[in-house]
């Protein structure tokens, strides 16, 4: 006869294949109800016989609150950071010198895209997540264990009972980033600036329980102790049951490395998740332990990065919107123009502080930048207007001609009247959502 421990065992084994394909994947083999009623067993299961639950079962991805403040943990080996390429001359230029440091005229590359997200190591024993750690420093860093658990991509158990670290990248896709933004507007709290900026926030939340209400990815690219070839590495890593970005290349020529290069900066909104560049990494560990590194970035390995997609326009306006809580906030109107494949119109201004920080004023023309490739702003002023308006913020509501109101200490303004048309308006579409 079965035993619950058997059965248990036996559910948690077909979860972990079913999220595998499902998250890692994309190829699901069962329905949604069905997932859900393999979990519910084991849920049943576990909670019938509590002693039998481990830390890498299924259910526990979503733990315990941590405590507000996380506890830091020291790498056994430097999560360095990379040096930046901004041109081909200096990619040219950082490739000379891995060539005339290992005495080779030829080297394999493995080029990668570089992730907008947020660096984390993992602790495995015996192929069990124990400990994950955001980057920090690059010598120690954070532990958001319980948070990283969340995320379906990264597994509590290896198909291996292997004892290794691995590093990789958290991060957010395209609509989550857009939907949190959203959520936050509504909310009027402050905007994520970009991907990593929000990928970071929400690993640092205090509750899991959050956390998971945000999907969270992962990709894998580093694995220690390392084998022979970066490409190796990549392999193993995907053998045990982490996703890895399917897009790089293995090549000797660095004029396939700018052509990969010029492929990805055009056709970088086809992807769901945001980069803002390349990494060319030596694929030999053996060279890569030859070139070795610097204080701060290995010399095996570069960031080659996107220009920032910045364009010009007049400033035509600034109007006022007014939120849920009866905050004023200063917008842009501009002339419409493209940036990044996207054609911007809006711009937020934040608060008037920000305005007198930047200088502007209605007809000038600025500078725009898409904050994170989504979120545009402007950056400065390009060239005052001959007969710029300088732009003050109303000492009455714009929507109900109520008084407004800046406390003392605070950057906005706020309109007090609680029969707001704009006020109910923005409280009722919160409360829908």
């Amino acid at each position: 006869m079965e035993t619950p421990g058997t059965r248990i065992e036996e559910l948690r084994d077909e979860i972990r294949g079913h999220e595998y394909r499902y998250f890692v994947q994309n190829e699901p083999t069962v329905s949604d109800y069905e997932f859900d009623q393999i979990v519910r067993e084991l849920q049943r299961l576990e909670q019938a016989h509590p002693e039998l639950i481990t830390p890498d079962s299924p259910t526990q991805r979503v733990g315990e609150q941590v405590s507000g403040s996380f506890p830091s943990h020291t790498f056994r080996q430097p999560m360095l950071s990379l040096d930046n390429a901004y041109s081909f001359e200096e990619l040219k230029d950082w490739d000379r010198r891995v060539r005339e440091r290992v005495s080779r005229d030829e080297i394999d590359y493995i080029v990668e895209l570089k992730i907008d997200g947020l660096s984390v190591n993992l602790v495995y024993h015996d192929g069990r997540l124990e400990t994950g750690v955001t980057r920090g420093d690059g010598h120690s860093g954070e532990i958001v264990t319980a948070n990283v658990r969340t995320i379906r991509t990264i597994p509590l158990r290896l198909r291996e009972p292997v004892s290794i670290e691995v590093r990789g990248e958290v991060f957010l896709g395209r609509d989550t980033f857009l939907r949190l933004n959203e959520e936050r507007d509504s909310a009027e709290l402050p905007r994520f600036a970009n991907p990593r900026n929000a990928a970071a926030g929400s690993l640092r939340q205090v509750d899991p329980a959050l956390v998971a209400e945000r999907p969270l990815d992962f990709f894998a690219y580093t694995i220690l102790p390392r084998g022979r070839s970066q490409a190796e590495d990549l392999e193993r890593l995907s053998g045990l049951g982490f996703k890895i970005n399917p897009n790089c290349v293995r090549t000797r020529s660095l004029d396939a490395v700018i052509a990969f290069y010029e492929r990805w900066e055009s056709e970088r909104e086809e992807l769901d998740y945001e980069i803002d560049g390349l990494v060319v990494k030596v694929d030999a560990t053996s060279l890569q332990e030859k070139l070795g590194a610097t204080t701060k970035a290995p010399r095996w390995a570069i960031a080659a990065k996107f220009p920032a997609r910045q364009a010009t326009t007049r400033l035509v306006d600034i109007r006022v919107q007014v939120g849920r809580t009866g905050a004023l906030t200063p917008v842009a109107e501009l002339e419409a123009v493209e940036v990044g494949g996207v054609t911007i119109r809006n711009a937020s201004l934040h608060n008037e502080d920000e305005i007198e920080r930047l200088g502007v004023s209605i007809g000038d023309r600025v500078l725009i930048e898409r904050g994170g490739d989504v979120i545009p702003k402007v950056v400065k002023v390009v060239s005052p207007a001959p007969d710029r308006r300088t732009f003050k913020m109303p000492e009455t509501c714009p929507v109900c001609r109520s008084r407004v109101f800046r406390e003392e200490g605070e950057v906005l303004r706020r309109c007090l009247s609680q029969t707001c048309p704009a006020k109910v308006k923005e409280a009722f579409l919160h409360w829908a959502s």
